[in-house]
C-alpha cells in the first residue's frame, strides 16, 4: 500500500509503562518481519537511549 501511494516510509510508535519490555520486544519482531522481505529498517528506542547517557 505504501509504495502504491508514492510512500517512502513508515513511521510506527509504540509504547508501554517503563518502555522497556513489551515495546522493546513488539518494536523488534516489527524491524525483523519488514527486514525478512526485503525492507531497509530502522529503530530506534527512545527510553533506552536516554538510559546510556
Amino acid at each position: 500500500m505504501l509504495e502504491t501511494n508514492n510512500r517512502s516510509y513508515l513511521t510506527v510508535a509504540i509504547g508501554c509503562t517503563g518502555g522497556k519490555h513489551r515495546s522493546v520486544y513488539i518494536a523488534e519482531q516489527l524491524a525483523d518481519y519488514f527486514r525478512s522481505r526485503g525492507k531497509n529498517v530502522q529503530s530506534r528506542h527512545r527510553t533506552l537511549e536516554k538510559r546510556k547517557t
